[in-house]
């Protein structure tokens, strides 16, 4: 009895351990059920999020973002650099007057010279032959001339007796009057080989300095012709400058033309003396343009007490003009080139609507408006080509510096440069 009661007791205990890992397992078993249930309402709500971002991000792909700029105030000071010539205040290449060789030179470069002289010297023997010849021929007419007026003179003596003809007295005084005039031809013959005697000596024209000598000791010299070389070609002996005070060419622009008058000023800078700056003054203008480059020649002046400056040197000539601050401006950016002309993008409700404008002097990255928009207008910085009329656009910030010009690049936008490379024709044209 007792032995089956014990049995019976440890039934129970035996049956314990099973059902407590059965509910563990259920409760393993509904853990994981309610994650996975868990993750698939995330995955479902996280795809929807993203769903709902990708529609947001097409739609407002879809609507091209733009920035918006206003017409500004034109410059009041226009400013242009141009490429200048300096030349001397008077310049003279120096031939020979006379066929010879060269004796002796006296002045080489950059001798400073007065007016009169002598730079070199030619031997010219034939010339000095013709001369002593001709100096004796005007001794014998001379002579012949003495001896008709002595004649004429006795002969007129005699005219009122009946020892000569009233014919022959008029025979002698016309015999004497060809003489003098053979005398006068004898002496203007002398003259003329005076003066080839003189330009046996090469003289300095002005004061000034010797820009070039290309002439040597031995050289045959061509009359009228210069410095005669082994190739036959010839040049001039020297070249003399007077530099006291320079000229400066400035081929002007057409739309610059304006604004030239006695008034104007230049600051010229050269590439011998970086950072220094030299006033010139207006001093001519040709008052007609190059057909070929649409310029005008304008001379400017400027004093050289230093000689600092050289002939035929390049400069810049930095010249300011006024400008018309009534007229707007925009960055050529904004401008749209098309078939119907040039138009510009204004944003009205979020639409564009495209206007049609007129356009004047550009100034390299700014162009004038003459017409068509308003200092009110907000109007779109850089229109892409297939911008149409009222497509939707989205305004965005502007980013300062790049959508919107700084107060340097606003300064630099008022002036027109061209440099001494840049097409003539298309700094006319504009």
């Amino acid at each position: 009895m007792n032995h089956s009661s014990e049995q019976g007791q440890m039934m129970p205990q035996g049956q314990e351990p099973k059902s407590g890992s059965a509910l563990r397992n259920r409760l393993i078993l509904l853990g994981v059920v309610l994650v996975a249930i868990i993750l698939a309402a995330w995955g479902i709500i996280e795809r929807g999020v993203h769903y709902h971002s990708l529609s947001g991000v097409t739609e407002e792909a879809a609507i091209p973002p733009v920035t918006l700029i206003s017409p500004q105030d034109g410059p009041k000071t226009r400013q242009v650099d141009l490429p200048a010539n300096l030349a001397a205040w008077y310049e003279a290449p120096i031939y020979a007057q006379v066929s010879g060789y060269v004796k002796m030179w006296y002045k080489d470069y950059g001798a400073h010279v007065k007016r009169g002289d002598v730079l070199a010297e030619i031997s010219t023997p034939s010339i000095d032959a013709q001369f002593q010849a001709a100096k004796a021929h005007y001794n014998v007419i001379l002579a012949r001339y003495n001896l008709a007026v002595i004649t004429t003179q006795r002969w007129t003596a005699l005219k009122g007796t009946q020892a000569v003809s009233r014919q022959e007295v008029d025979v002698q005084a016309a015999n004497a009057a060809a003489q003098k005039a053979e005398l006068e031809a004898a002496e203007h013959e002398v003259e003329r080989f005076q003066a080839l005697e003189d330009f046996k000596k090469i003289v300095a024209p002005f004061d000034g300095i010797v820009t070039s000598r290309l002439v040597n000791v031995g050289d045959y010299v061509n009359a009228g012709g210069g410095n005669v070389n082994s190739r036959g070609s010839a040049s001039e002996l020297f070249s003399v400058a007077d530099v006291h005070r320079m000229r400066v060419f400035v081929s002007v622009p057409q739309d610059f033309a304006s604004v030239i008058s006695p008034k104007i000023t230049a600051d010229l800078s050269v590439p011998q003396y970086p950072g220094r700056r030299f006033k010139a003054t207006f001093l001519a203008t040709a008052n007609a343009f190059n057909a070929a480059t649409r310029t005008v020649t304008t001379e400017l002046t400027i004093g050289n007490e230093d000689n600092l400056l050289w002939p035929n040197s390049y400069a810049t000539a930095h010249i300011s003009a006024p400008g018309n601050p009534d007229i707007l401006i925009l960055p050529e950016g904004a401008i749209i080139f098309r078939a119907q002309g040039m138009q510009v993008a204004k944003v009205i409700n979020g639409h564009v609507h495209l206007v049609n404008v007129t356009v004047g002097i550009n100034f390299g990255t700014t162009v004038q408006i003459l017409s068509g928009v308003t200092k009110d207008d907000q109007l779109i910085a850089n229109p892409t080509a297939d911008l149409l009329e009222g497509d939707e656009v989205r305004v965005v910030p502007t980013t300062p510096g790049y959508n919107v010009p700084t107060k340097a690049q606003q300064e630099e936008d008022q002036k027109s440069v061209r440099s001494h490379d840049a097409n003539p024709d298309e700094a006319g044209s504009r």
